[in-house]
């Protein structure tokens, strides 16, 4: 296991020392997570069994307790499959800490708490991976193919190596055909780089103060 990341706090809200930048919004990070990365990739709507996530940037692991939720309220049967990459990942203790805002996700929170610390981890209706790792140097020995991507680094002005044309190229080669990608950040160049992955982009009202966010479609 990496070395964990180092946070201060902003109340209960994990701040990452190393990027300068909170894990969530300060504002509601549970509701971010589903304006954003389900409702920006089309979910529930889209969900089949095997139904494949790939994410960049893992966190506190929000992200997959609201798709697990997700995922439970809509009765699929079968496993959601959810791969991250994630190059500083953090303690057990600091992702209790930080779910722990998040009452509506308590439940979840609570059944998957033992296995943080895992790189992999299976339960009846989940198959988890995190792929640790410089994520420029790890997704491209991926041999999955995302149904839905969230794309969730720090802010590319804070962390641009997960933004870069090359990375975006990688994301667009690690989808299915008539699969999504979504993520928070509007900003030119992300946008420019998931065109030039051969994507469909349109921009989207975004998350509270943020006015707009982006939704990349490889075409069928």
């Amino acid at each position: 296991m990496a070395d964990h990341h180092s946070l201060d706090w902003r109340g209960e809200t994990p701040v990452s020392t190393r990027f300068d930048d909170p894990y969530f919004s300060l504002e509601n990070g549970l509701d971010e997570t589903r304006h954003v990365f389900l409702q920006g990739n089309g979910l529930p709507d889209r969900f089949c069994g095997g139904f494949q996530i790939a994410e960049l940037g893992f966190g506190t692991g929000l992200n997959l307790l609201a798709a697990l939720q997700l995922w439970r309220q809509t009765g699929i049967t079968g496993q959601l499959r959810f791969t991250t990459f994630e190059a500083f990942p953090l303690s057990a203790p600091d992702m209790t800490r930080a779910q722990a805002a998040f009452d509506d996700v308590a439940e979840i929170a609570s059944e998957l708490a033992p296995h943080w610390g895992k790189n992999t981890f299976e339960i009846a209706d989940l198959w988890f991976e995190m792929v640790e790792g410089d994520a420029r140097e790890t997704l491209p020995q991926w041999q999955g193919k995302a149904d839905a991507w969230f794309l969730d680094g720090f802010s590319p002005a804070k962390n641009p190596e997960l933004w870069s044309p090359e990375l975006m190229a990688e994301v667009g080669a690690h989808m299915a055909p008539g699969a999504s990608a979504a993520t928070y950040t509007a900003a030119g160049h992300v946008r420019r780089g998931l065109v030039a992955a051969g994507l469909e982009v349109t921009r989207l009202p975004g998350y509270g103060r943020k006015r707009h966010m982006t939704r990349a479609i490889k075409p069928a």
